[in-house]
């Protein structure tokens, strides 16, 4: 089983920065992929909400559909804990991310959610 731990969401301002993280625990040697999801109030985590997920064996990153993300937001992994740092933030950045884990054989799991909200 593995255990996931967000950290990072908050308040910035537009044109502000964050960045989050997802620690990683337990049988992290399952894993197969790591991304982030973000999901405003009344939308479902599915793939057309997926910001980016990482290949935990070659670390090969793969960004969403949203070119706006693509642009300003990166992904890494140290260790255990992905980041995805956030730069040039908009309005419509404002979400609760969710980290989650794929393992090889078995359910995904997620972390609790972290909210990024940003003024304008």
């Amino acid at each position: 089983q593995v255990q996931l731990v967000e950290s990072g969401g908050g308040l910035a301002q537009t044109g502000g920065s964050l960045r989050l993280a997802c620690a990683a625990s337990g049988r992290t040697s399952d894993i197969h992929t790591l991304g982030w999801f973000r999901q405003e109030p009344g939308e479902s985590r599915d793939e057309a909400n997926l910001v980016a997920r990482i290949t935990w064996s070659n670390g090969r990153i793969d960004y969403g559909h949203d070119d706006s993300v693509k642009d300003r937001f990166t992904m890494s992994k140290d260790k255990d804990t992905v980041y995805l740092q956030m730069d040039r933030l908009k309005p419509e950045d404002t979400a609760r991310y969710h980290c989650y884990a794929d393992p090889h054989n078995g359910p995904r799991t997620w972390g609790q959610g972290t909210q990024v909200t940003v003024s304008s």
